[in-house]
């Protein structure tokens, strides 16, 4: 007799292209079948996929979700930047001198400027690809909660699943040297990784309480950047990540105070606290080793690419570590690492 599917929430963070990794983890999962999808965050990129993924398993279980996905990141890759533009190999390609010249000139150039007709592929693909109105207002929809960054003061913005729509996810995505920032509600957003990549919070009341948590940017580093690009790319990092490290260093704090809590002194955010369980898929193994300027390549190879690593990746932690889902926490909530007994 078949085990009943195991209930798992997930965090997917942002990083532009290279979320396809992400892409690729979620393919695995929900092939895999052994887990039961029931809440998602996301940021930019993941903020993309959480979309697709809720949209997906509405309207078709998992097999509707890898379908959904895969066709947002296909349409997202065959709408980028073309081959002739780039050099490198597939799997980890850079911007051409013919690319690089056109970037430099450019550079001074506001979004507006850059793009006075407002042209908006990303939310083609999405309007194209997801009902929203379906989304915002079909009971059966898992909970989705997408980070955006108010442009005005830097506070962080939570879009549930009742204000679903193209626009929030194209706020939690939006890098205000690329695109203007977007309006909701008379309120300027910019991409949400400046404030959450990806927010944990709102998953303290989700009902699963194992959350996996995918994560494409690097949370350590073994040498300290000299050269200009480097320190340029190492400050972009930084800006994705802080808001994240310190939410988790908070919960980690916040979890150990509830377990040395005694009665009568455990209330129901404490009971929530110690039956959390954190598990981490750590991509940035793979993106942290390409050439940073990828994250803004879409070149379809290279997407397929990260979409095959991601489920390598997802292989090896459903060989190692999903069986302690439902059971145990496998990662330090603090810093993210595997625990040695997981």
């Amino acid at each position: 007799m078949a085990r009943r599917p195991r209930p798992l929430s997930i965090a997917l963070q942002g990083g532009g292209a290279h979320g396809a990794f992400t892409w690729g983890v979620l393919d695995r999962l929900l092939e895999d079948g052994r887990f039961d999808l029931q809440a998602v965050t996301g940021t930019s990129a993941g903020a993309v996929n959480a979309a697709a993924l809720a949209y997906g398993l509405l309207t078709g279980g998992p097999e509707g979700a890898r379908e959904t996905l895969s066709a947002v990141w296909k349409e997202v890759g065959g709408s980028g930047l073309s081959g002739a533009l780039l050099s490198g190999d597939d799997e980890d390609p850079s911007l051409n001198v013919v690319a690089k010249v056109a970037q430099m000139m450019t550079a001074g150039l506001s979004p507006s400027q850059l793009n006075p007709w407002k042209f908006d592929p990303l939310r083609d693909v999405l309007e194209e690809h997801i009902d929203f109105e379906r989304l915002r207002t079909d009971r059966k929809a898992i909970d989705i909660h997408l980070a955006a960054t108010d442009a005005l003061n830097g506070r962080m913005r939570i879009f549930s699943r009742h204000e679903m729509t193209a626009d929030a996810v194209l706020a939690s995505a939006c890098l205000p040297r690329v695109s203007e920032a977007v309006m909701i509600d008379g309120r300027p957003y910019w991409d949400g990784g400046y404030s959450a990549n990806p927010p944990l919070l709102p998953l303290l009341d989700s009902r699963p309480e194992d959350v996996l948590v995918v994560l494409i940017v690097r949370t350590e580093h073994e040498t300290v950047p000299e050269s200009s690009s480097e320190i340029q790319a190492r400050e972009s990092e930084f800006a994705f990540s802080s808001g994240f490290l310190r939410e988790t260093e908070m919960l980690a704090a916040a979890t150990q105070r509830a377990h040395e809590a005694r009665w009568p002194f455990v209330g129901s955010l404490e009971k929530r606290l110690r039956r959390m369980r954190w598990h981490v898929i750590h991509g940035a193994e793979v993106t942290g080793e390409l050439n940073p300027e990828s994250r803004m390549i879409a070149y379809g190879p290279f997407l397929d690419s990260l979409l095959e690593a991601g489920r390598s990746y997802a292989d090896d932690w459903l060989a190692e570590t999903a069986a302690v889902i439902g059971r145990s926490t496998s990662a330090n909530l603090a810093t993210f690492q595997q625990l040695i007994d997981a």
